[in-house]
């Protein structure tokens, strides 16, 4: 995937703190959410360490024609305004069905409590939201891509 222009220089500087990285690594230049109050305060979850996954309807992958992340992926974590923050590698990434997303991976996401009960509750309404500009009907069986990651570079701020 090409570096889109508003990230190469931040790319670069990266590139240059992490020594040999092969631009075929990107994978996308993103901000977390649907809204910039959410964009901004998961970006911030993840600057702090807490936030280390994320979750994305695979509908939204299919309808966007855009494959799924996968392990030594690298992408550049944006704020809502397009402004990068930080790059991420992926980890790994597991397809589920949202009734079958665990505990653990909840508290790994880092947002709210931390709880199950409270992943639950705000993906079941981000994931409405989604399926309804997809045109889809929620459900528990609907498959979500549970993806890990760590952040490998993130300048001073």
């Amino acid at each position: 995937m090409r570096i889109p222009s508003h990230i190469v220089d931040f790319w670069a500087l990266f590139k240059d703190a992490a020594g040999a990285v092969d631009d075929a690594r990107f994978y996308e230049a993103f901000c977390f959410g649907d809204h910039e109050a959410l964009a901004d305060s998961l970006a911030e979850l993840v600057l702090s360490g807490r936030k280390r996954a994320t979750a994305g309807l695979l509908w939204a992958y299919e309808a966007e024609g855009k494959r799924l992340p996968r392990a030594g992926d690298l992408s550049v974590v944006t704020d809502w305004a397009g402004h990068p923050l930080c790059v991420i590698e992926t980890q790994a990434v597991d397809v589920v069905p949202f009734d079958d997303v665990t505990a653990e991976f909840a508290a790994t996401e880092g947002e709210g409590d931390g709880s199950l009960e409270d992943w639950r509750r705000g993906h079941t309404e981000f994931f409405a939201r989604e399926c309804a500009r997809l045109g889809r009907t929620p459900s528990g069986s609907m498959q979500v891509a549970c993806e890990r990651f760590a952040v490998v570079y993130q300048p001073p701020r």
